[in-house]
């Protein structure tokens, strides 16, 4: 298939890219390469995408409306997998612009791309941060996720009306992913284990917040990609079941859906931080610290939807995954 893909350049957009071109689909990679992090590794990501031929790289922002219909209108693409965004839940406390210009504004032209070109099939980026002020867990799809937390997280759930919207409106089939505390190689060094490691590496204390107490459904990288290319594969269609009267969150009588992909097995972030330590043969030095505005104490998905619907749940253990990572970054940064 010919396929445009949105933040190519990006952690998860690079992973998803090799895989699809790895299967020999056709990717056209979209990416601003903002500086929001280091740009190098976006530099570093890109270059291995473009040793494949059937890689095309346009640099756009999605928030550019004429950019992007512009895009749709050359390369046609029969799906789109939109995995750019402003990311960070600290961050929108900062920068909140960001986060409307990017996540929602322009979620917003790659609904009118995929209406305008008639699309089979749209998979976009959501997150485990809609579930806000949720306490029940494991989180279900099928929540109420109407009391979110942080920007961030509200930008996230404007997508899945948004896309709803599109669905109903002009019969668009989408597919939205709830991600929950995406890491391994390639990583952003805005994420923890970035940041855990560079400071145990340097012997530096490194931010612990919430004393270490969070609890967090880390999902290793290769598991969400291989889970993304499977929903977009399996194209979103209407619900016949759909019950108006006690309808159901998660689909439709319109082509939506709506997945989480999480390992389905949480993990204390000290233990996380010990499964580190033991990788990198050294000791952390931490700095135990309040919670930080935006953030949420505990995440655990439900992931039996998923695994109904494309017949896959992630896989990879918090220590398989973190030695992975740990094996990347040394040889990435040159580490003996």
């Amino acid at each position: 298939m010919k396929i445009l893909l949105t933040g190519a350049a990006g952690f998860i957009g690079f992973h998803v890219t090799q895989r699809l071109l790895a299967r020999g689909d056709s990717v056209v990679g979209i990416d601003n390469l903002n500086d929001y992090y280091d740009p190098s590794l976006k530099d570093a990501r890109l270059a291995m995408l473009r040793e494949s031929p059937r890689f095309t790289f346009e640099r756009a922002d999605i928030s550019d409306t004429g950019a992007v219909l512009r895009l749709f209108d050359i390369h046609r693409p029969e799906r789109v997998v939109n995995l750019a965004a402003q990311a960070g839940v600290r961050y929108s406390l900062i920068n909140p612009h960001a986060y409307t210009q990017s996540n929602v504004s322009g979620f917003l032209n790659i609904l009118e791309g995929c209406r305008a070109t008639n699309v089979e099939h749209l998979v976009y980026a959501s997150s485990s941060s809609v579930y806000g002020a949720n306490t029940r867990q494991p989180f279900a799809e099928d929540d109420n996720v109407d009391h979110p937390v942080s920007l961030y997280a509200a930008t996230k759930k404007a997508n899945e009306l948004m896309a709803h919207t599109y669905s109903h409106l002009f019969g668009v089939p989408t597919t939205g992913l709830r991600f929950f505390t995406v890491y391994g190689p390639w990583g952003r060094p805005d994420m923890a284990l970035f940041k855990f490691t560079r400071g145990i590496l340097e012997e530096t204390p490194i931010e612990v917040y919430n004393e270490g107490r969070m609890v967090r459904d880390f999902t290793y990288v290769d598991d969400v990609a291989e889970g993304v290319v499977r929903v977009l594969d399996h194209v979103a269609a209407p619900d016949p079941d759909f019950d108006p009267t006690q309808p159901r969150p998660s689909r439709s009588r319109a082509p939506y859906r709506v997945f989480n992909i999480g390992n389905n097995r949480p993990v204390q972030l000290l233990d996380y931080i010990h499964v580190l330590e033991e990788c990198l043969g050294k000791k952390a030095r931490m700095e135990l610290l309040p919670m930080q505005p935006g953030d949420v104490p505990s995440t655990m998905a439900d992931v039996s939807q998923l695994e109904e619907a494309v017949g896959f749940r992630p896989v990879t253990s918090v220590r398989d995954g973190v030695a992975a990572f740990v094996a990347w970054y040394k040889n990435y940064y040159r580490i003996p």
